[in-house]
């Protein structure tokens, strides 16, 4: 972003204030798209562990840790804090979880049942339209304690 911002100064230093203004919109989707790919990240952890827990039929204070720490993590990386407000809404958050399942399902292929399952099988072996909408519910819940 460097570039970026040494531009820009250049481009207000010249009056060129359209150029100023497109960059400046450059830097806030650059922004934007860098706190979606955290959030992503995030709900991957927290999916990998959901699926984990439904799979295996048990829990451990690390998993619930995790899952814990995956809500946190998304609810303050996902909150606008100069404008107020989220970078996703609950209808963007819900698409960005399905677009993380099936990453994290292949992670949890590999760390549930000490790996003997393929990401196929335990596929099968999951509610997936059920995790997501506990996933969802949970980080909707959360923003709403730390609104």
């Amino acid at each position: 972003m460097s570039d970026e911002i040494h531009a820009l100064r250049q481009a207000i230093e010249a009056g060129d204030y359209t150029q100023a203004l497109w960059l400046i919109d450059e830097m806030d989707e650059m922004s934007r798209d860098d706190k979606i790919n955290k959030i992503i990240s995030y709900m991957r952890v927290l999916l990998i562990h959901l699926i984990k827990q439904a799979v295996e039929k048990r829990s451990t204070r690390s998993w619930e840790d995790s899952i814990e720490e995956s809500l946190d993590s998304i609810t303050t990386t996902n909150k606008r804090r100069s404008s107020g407000g989220y970078y996703l809404d609950d209808e963007a958050l819900a698409i960005t979880l399905t677009e993380a399942w099936p990453r994290a399902l292949r992670r949890a292929s590999r760390e549930a049942f000490e790996g003997i399952y393929s990401a196929e099988h335990l596929a099968t072996q999951v509610d997936r339209g059920a995790l997501l909408e506990t996933a969802l519910r949970q980080i909707t819940e959360r923003q709403k304690t730390i609104a």
